[in-house]
């Protein structure tokens, strides 16, 4: 069977069977008794009954193979070092680690939140939390402490691995007082700490808690820790990903599943190779950090470089020396990184020998024509987007060239993949949207093929409330995401229809922005919305009702109070979470309701039509955020 058209047929018609057969890419303990369990939707249980490992799946089983092969390559430009690891070197690191966190009281079921930079202790971290049961939760090194706090409280790790700091751009980002602020913040306090020392800052060493990475692993050397075989549906890790509320969703993932879904896209999708290398320049703090740096690769039996620094640092050609180096084969990014380096020097992409490469894949925003076409031309390398979410763990839309060669069309993330019965709804009505090009939201009829989300961690009633019940009378996964499919069955993204904002690759929740932005003293009331911005795909601009609006007399003034608000968010989020801009109005659009017309403000901003104010309770209030605008 070679063309895709059975293939995902296939998948469709004759689930299990397809199922069945991809799973024999992994290695089980005991074998699934049945492929899946679909008895309570939308809950699905894939491969009941079988027990697995991810660790073993990653690392053990390819020793037998190749043990000296390369396995995770650390580059950091911002320390300027570079360390290989085997698999060999690899499986004693992580079991190193493994045995540092039982010393710390880490059993199955317990949760572990990681806290790092790029390095690779925080792989180690990962593979050995998988290895031995327990739950991985990463936070995103950019994260401030409050953001951080609020992951701390529901997750309730019994240990934090972390790091005394992280650097971007030459300046060093100290993690450990970010990280004391949060477990300051949040009512519950690990046991442990477990902190890698990087001599890039001080660290204040809380007695009785905190551990450092080094006297453990010298205590550990020659830890022998097994693998604890797991059943297929035991939670691997949990994930945070911004919603429509303010409190971010623990996105909770098994552990069979993921691995067969892993490994099923690593041979159908992106065609990697055991013993070749795959380059992935996302952050470990992001769904693709999991499924395409540490996992994916690893389980295919490829190297994965593991990347901490700028793509223009030292300078523009810094990534493409990297695939020179290792010979990588297989290349993910994002769309902003590509638009920041087509300002760079043209000459940088032809510099390096790139004949290894064989295409590059771009996901996490989406990708525009202009883009897409500048990067071909300058590689003269395929261009495949991808479109998928850290609730599915791996891509609902692409090329699954590894089945049928396809050729991409830019601005279209492909076609459905294997196992998605993806479909097109009427918002209002629920109806399927069957004809070509019709906008629709993009939708999901259950079961989710493995790999995508259980449940949201602790909250099975907000798992089917927020993603199962948001289309009248229809019981299927909503993406949030608008879309259309040509005729050929190519889809589309045209952005969101909730409050979820993609700055960069990062999403961010409106709500959560807004949240933080209220907390100054000054301000009563704020409306954020998501701005279209040619490098960063979007960017975040506030408007904000001020209490006491007397000392806004002057330019000078508002630049003042705007920094203040800035640093609020800073503090609260992170700069990720910072606004482009934060305007000083006195009063919101909203409906006769109450409700915040935020479609309305970023119509405005984008200079398109606001559309139907029917609704709208007082007209002023939308003028005067075209006057300040203007």
């Amino acid at each position: 069977m070679t063309a895709y058209a059975d293939f995902y047929r296939r998948s469709i018609d004759d689930r299990d069977g397809f199922w069945a057969e991809e799973a024999k890419a992994i290695e089980w303990n005991t074998q699934p008794q049945q492929v899946c369990d679909y008895s309570n939707p939308p809950f699905a249980r894939w491969f009941v009954g079988g027990t697995t490992n991810l660790c073993h799946n990653a690392v053990d089983r390819h020793l037998k193979d190749r043990a000296d092969q390369a396995a995770l390559i650390a580059v950091s430009t911002e320390t300027n070092t570079e360390q290989v690891y085997t698999f060999t070197q690899l499986h004693a690191e992580v079991q190193r680690m493994a045995a540092s966190l039982q010393e710390l009281g880490v059993q199955k079921g317990d949760r572990v939140l990681i806290y790092m930079p790029m390095i690779a202790e925080a792989a180690f971290a990962m593979l050995a939390c998988v290895r031995i049961g327990a739950i991985h939760t990463v936070v995103f090194g950019g994260f401030a402490a409050g953001a951080l706090a609020s992951r701390i409280e529901d997750a309730s790790p019994k240990v934090i691995v972390s790091s005394d700091g992280g650097s971007r751009g030459g300046k060093v980002v100290e993690y450990k007082p970010l990280l004391d602020d949060a477990i300051s913040q949040s009512s519950h306090k690990p046991s442990a700490v477990l902190l890698a020392d990087r001599k890039l800052a001080v660290m204040n060493i809380v007695a009785g808690r905190d551990h450092l990475w080094g006297a453990l692993r010298e205590k550990h050397l020659n830890a022998v820790v097994p693998c604890e075989w797991l059943d297929s549906t035991d939670p691997s890790y949990t994930l945070y990903t911004s919603g429509t509320t303010g409190k971010p969703k623990g996105v909770q993932r098994d552990t069979g599943g993921y691995a067969v879904a892993l490994a099923a896209s690593m041979k159908h999708i992106y065609c990697g190779n055991p013993g070749e290398t795959y380059f992935s320049t996302s952050d470990i703090g992001w769904v693709v950090g999991h499924s395409y740096i540490i996992y994916g690769p690893l389980i295919a039996g490829m190297a994965t470089i593991m990347y901490e620094g700028l793509p223009t640092r030292p300078d523009g050609g810094i990534w493409w020396s990297l695939v020179e180096k290792y010979k990588v084969t297989v290349m993910f990014s994002a769309p902003t990184a590509v638009r920041v380096l087509k300002k760079q020097d043209p000459a940088l992409l032809s510099k390096y020998d790139l004949s290894s490469l064989r295409a590059l894949f771009l996901a996490g925003e989406p990708l525009d024509e202009p883009t897409a076409q500048w990067i071909n031309e300058g590689l003269d390398k395929p261009i495949i987007d991808n479109y998928w979410q850290t609730e599915t763990g791996w891509p609902i839309l692409g090329i699954a060239n590894g089945v049928e060669k396809k050729l991409s069309r830019f601005g279209s993330p492909g076609v459905a993949m294997y196992g998605y019965n993806v479909k097109l709804l009427d918002e209002n009505s629920g109806d399927e949207l069957t004809g070509a090009d019709q906008k629709g939201v993009v939708a999901i009829e259950g079961p989710l093929p493995p790999g995508c989300m259980q449940t949201i961690w602790q909250d099975d009633a907000r798992f089917v409330k927020t993603y199962w019940q948001s289309i009248p009378g229809k019981m299927v996964y909503s993406t949030f995401d608008w879309g259309v499919r040509d005729k050929d069955g190519y889809f589309f993204i045209l952005g969101r229809t909730d409050d979820v904002i993609n700055v960069a690759g990062h999403r961010l929740g409106t709500r959560e922005i807004e949240e933080s932005i209220s907390s100054h003293p000054n301000i009563s009331e704020v409306a954020v919305v998501g701005i279209a911005d040619a490098l960063k795909g979007q960017v975040a601009v506030a408007f904000a009702v001020v209490k006491d609006a007397s000392g806004l007399v002057d330019a000078a003034a508002h630049a003042k109070l705007e920094a203040e608000v800035m640093k609020v968010v800073d503090n609260t989020i992170g700069a990720v979470g910072r606004p482009a801009r934060v305007r000083f109005v006195t009063v919101l659009p909203k409906t006769r309701s109450g409700k915040l017309l935020r479609r309305a403000i970023q119509a405005v901003c984008e200079g398109r039509d606001v559309g139907d104010l029917t609704t709208m309770d007082d007209p002023a209030a939308l003028q005067q955020i075209r006057d300040i605008l203007s």
